[in-house]
């Protein structure tokens, strides 16, 4: 059987329904449904093949290539989507919902199947992940300066109950020019956006929602413009960490770190410290002192953020001070205070 449906009835499904996209693996990792699995059609050359026949000879002789490149194929097809959903009820899309989607619905719903067809393909689905950001959120920011273990704390906030979304888990990648830590790969901007999206969904927009205080860009990646205004014009908690307090959590954060990206990594920002400050910041790395390293660029990133938070709003600000940066202490703290401003 096969049941068309939209974007908005399929993430309205009780019981999760597997989702397979069935375009080429490029366009998979370009951007993809969140936790959809990829039984591509076609491989990457074969798509072009493909195209290429449909616009230089025809639809028919598109088609028939196409039957051609995926003949022997189909078995194949039926043994992952087996694999996939044992239970036998499945999602299928491609681009736009057309004929490769159609091919493999009609495939999996003949061997017996209950194939859901999402009408639109990935095409409407990318344009539910940007409608999805002009959403309004209940944004609560927590603020404060590098070391101060916000992402931490969030994670704190999480634990007691709070809706918390972690930009920086999403992008992979902590935010500074020494966010990758040496290990991370980002997301394209696609499937940041997509993976975003799909938290946001989750959410009560009455109730509060926590993020982490943010440039637009996180590493490569950008924060959609509709939420990051919103973010913007949000109250924001700042939790004051004492500087030796910090310095000691980065120490431990980035001080196990290859001496070689650490000095890579400083050389990018050797303009923002100046030739001679991030000459110091090399030489400490070189000689594995790590405290001296954090406390020079603390003095960059210190006063950068300091600027940005000036920009807002006195009235919006919210100041805790915090005797070190132990995380659930700290979401603790802000709990309690957020507690007192609405009793």
């Amino acid at each position: 059987m096969i049941k068309n449906i939209d974007i908005n009835d399929l993430l309205k499904l009780d019981n999760f329904i597997p989702v397979i996209d069935v375009r080429t693996p490029a366009e998979f990792e370009q951007g993809h449904i969140y936790g959809a699995y990829n039984i591509p059609l076609f491989t990457n050359a074969e798509r072009v093949q493909v195209g290429t026949t449909y616009k230089q000879v025809g639809r028919e002789q598109a088609i028939l290539l196409g039957f051609d490149l995926t003949g022997s194929k189909w078995s194949g097809f039926i043994r992952q989507a087996l694999d996939i959903a044992p239970g036998k009820k499945i999602a299928v899309h491609c681009w736009r919902g057309g004929m490769r989607s159609g091919a493999m619905a009609w495939a999996l719903s003949l061997y017996g199947f209950d194939v859901y067809l999402l009408q639109g393909g990935y095409k409407k689905y990318r344009r539910w992940v940007l409608d999805k950001f002009e959403d309004k959120f209940n944004i609560q920011i927590l603020g404060g300066l590098t070391g101060s273990g916000k992402t931490r704390v969030l994670m704190g906030l999480k634990a007691k109950g709070e809706q918390v979304i972690d930009l920086e888990g999403i992008a992979q990648h902590q935010g500074s020019a020494y966010g990758s830590m040496n290990a991370m790969v980002q997301p394209s901007q696609e499937q940041f956006e997509n993976n975003l999206a799909a938290q946001l969904e989750h959410l009560n927009k009455s109730q509060p929602v926590w993020i982490e205080d943010e440039s637009i860009t996180i590493g490569k990646r950008f924060i959609p413009n509709p939420l990051w205004r919103q973010m913007r014009e949000a109250r924001v908690t700042v939790i004051r960490v004492p500087l030796e307090e910090r310095i000691k959590f980065l120490v431990s954060e980035y001080g196990k770190l290859d001496k070689g990206f650490l000095k890579e990594c400083t050389e990018k920002i050797w303009k923002r410290l100046g030739p001679e400050q991030t000459k110091n910041a090399i030489l400490a790395i070189n000689e594995g002192r790590m405290v001296d390293f954090i406390r020079i660029v603390l003095v960059y990133y210190d006063k950068t953020y300091r600027t940005g938070l000036s920009k807002r709003k006195p009235e919006d600000i919210i100041e805790i001070d915090c005797p070190d940066a132990d995380a659930t202490a700290n979401a603790n703290l802000i709990i309690t205070h957020q507690f007192k401003l609405v009793s």
